[in-house]
């Protein structure tokens, strides 16, 4: 979606309000398994002294498989939008978003920071236990049978424990 910001270039003060959904196309994430409703961004571009800026939110409510235990949760994620449009490409930081014209692409910027805020690991709670590692069971739902495998270093200590 391409956003007329050509009332506020020249306007210090002045802002746009955008709202929008995004496509999900190009947010495939590994621990992602769908969207239960597709990410919806709004907040304001403002001309702050000369600069525009856009400051907003991201809310997605996402089905998300455990890194751990492989189990699906519902997740929902809110990522906060802070990016610097400027009017032509410097090469000096990357983080810089350009004005094209007199509008900017909001698909493109919303897209790029929500990426870039998503996490690397994704879990069903944080003392989530995982699987055991010899049986496979979810240990989030109980022990397993397996007994606890010792170092062979002590492996003629534990025959002792046997007798």
């Amino acid at each position: 979606m391409l956003l007329d910001l050509r009332e506020i270039i020249e306007v210090p003060g002045a802002s746009v309000p955008f709202a929008c959904e995004m496509s999900t196309d190009n947010l495939d994430f590994p621990s992602v398994a769908g969207y239960d409703l597709p990410p919806y961004a709004e907040g304001t571009v403002f001309n702050e002294a000369g600069i525009l800026r856009l400051k907003g939110t991201v809310t997605a409510e996402m089905r998300c498989i455990c890194d751990r235990c492989g189990e699906e949760f519902s997740s929902t994620k809110v990522t906060e939008l802070d990016a610097t449009i400027v009017e032509e490409d410097t090469g000096v930081d990357p983080e810089l978003f350009i004005l094209e014209g007199d509008g900017v692409d909001i698909d493109e910027i919303v897209s790029t920071l929500f990426i870039l805020d998503m996490e690397t690991k994704f879990l069903c709670s944080e003392d989530c236990k995982g699987l055991c590692t010899r049986c496979g069971k979810n240990l989030n739902l109980g022990p397993c049978g397996c007994r606890k495998q010792l170092d062979p270093r002590f492996a003629v200590l534990e025959q002792l424990l046997d007798k």
